[in-house]
């Protein structure tokens, strides 16, 4: 297939029967379901209980900013596109974009299931469903990102990346709050097969695992603003103690980051490798070297990213829609486009619409 424009990150919204469906008959009544909340709206439950939070901005693509609710919607109040491919296909081409990188959102709340053998089963009940239901009307355009039990061991971990491949996964999703972070040793037989197959490995901000305390007192629209700046810290820790140089070839994508502050992080890193890597023995490469060979990541409206683009190597930024969520620029992606990339040159252009994804997923 020929593409022109791919979106990095897009998201989905599960159907209702996502999990119920195709976890073990012994743990179909806990397994999560979309229940009514409190607020009139719907949301998925874990405890079988109402839903402390509906939906609402993870949703609300296509609505007039005034119009943003940050909860309260009911499933027929959504677009089909949410949850349904062929919508999801349909809104992609209305908005000129050719395929998509899709991420999950109820399937998160298996990181932190108390239950783990339920919280596996609906990892690996997503999984199915993604590449049996959600993208198999053309896998081509709809690249799903199976979930990774990396908090269960990395057997498990390994065992899950191995059958999700056969499925057809060119990415793997990775909770952004692990209990361990990405550069303890412990993840290196994941980082080992990641690399020996070239499948990338893939962060979104902090979604996924034990959110911390800290980020629990965020206000929404601040928690909003403070992620878009949650990938420096695992891409300093994996450069500085040499995750990358132990594993060359090993990808990682974080998404809905933009990538301004990018300009400002490479030269933080290496004016800190210039003062310390004589003593404290740091990444063999100058920082720099990683970005856009090893670290990705997504970005949709970044006017001050533009300004800066020649400090950046432009390899390492895939452009996305972040189709439905609140920040999303769907269904606006053609002017988008061509109000903060039109002045680039042709290749690089096409490289940042679709040529540096079609390399990190082997499209």
């Amino acid at each position: 297939m020929k593409y022109n424009v791919i979106s990095a990150d897009s998201h989905i919204n599960e159907p209702p029967g996502t999990f119920i469906d195709r976890v073990p008959a012994h743990l179909r009544d806990k397994a999560p379901r979309i229940l009514r909340g409190p607020d009139g709206g719907d949301g998925w439950s874990w405890d079988g209980k109402p839903p402390k939070r509906t939906f609402g901005l993870n949703l609300c693509a296509g609505v007039p900013y005034k119009d943003y609710k940050s909860s309260g919607l009911t499933l027929e109040e959504i677009r089909p596109g949410n949850y349904d491919d062929r919508a999801h296909l349909d809104d992609m081409e209305f908005d000129g974009v050719d395929a998509s990188v899709v991420y999950g959102s109820a399937v998160h709340g298996a990181f932190t299931c108390a239950d783990r053998e339920l919280g596996i089963a609906c990892m690996q009940a997503y999984n199915d469903w993604l590449f049996e239901e959600f993208c198999a009307p053309d896998p081509s355009r709809l690249i799903g990102l199976p979930m990774m039990p990396v908090d269960d061991g990395m057997d498990v971990t390994v065992a899950e990346f191995k059958r999700v491949v056969k499925k057809g996964a060119k990415g793997v999703f990775i909770p952004g709050s692990p209990k361990l972070w990405y550069h303890n040793p412990i993840y290196d037989p994941l980082w080992q097969i990641a690399e020996e197959t070239g499948v990338p490995v893939t962060l979104h901000r902090t979604a996924g695992g034990v959110v911390s305390v800290p980020e629990q007192q965020d206000e929404d629209i601040s928690a909003t603003a403070i992620r878009f700046f949650s990938a420096a810290r695992p891409f300093s820790n994996m450069v500085f103690t040499g995750v990358f140089d132990r594993f060359p070839g090993l990808k990682v994508v974080d998404a809905e980051v933009n990538f301004g502050w990018l300009a400002f992080w490479i030269w933080t890193m290496e004016d800190l490798w210039d003062r310390h890597h004589f003593h404290a023995g740091l990444s063999a490469k100058r920082p720099k070297e990683y970005v856009g060979k090893n670290l990705f990541v997504t970005f949709m409206e970044d006017p001050v990213g533009f300004k800066l683009i020649d400090d950046i190597p432009h390899e390492a930024l895939l452009f996305s829609t972040d189709y439905p969520h609140g920040v999303t620029i769907w269904p606006r992606s053609r002017e988008v486009i061509k109000n903060t990339m039109g002045h680039l040159p042709i290749d690089v252009q096409y490289d940042l619409l679709a040529g540096n994804t079609v390399k990190v997923y082997n499209l």
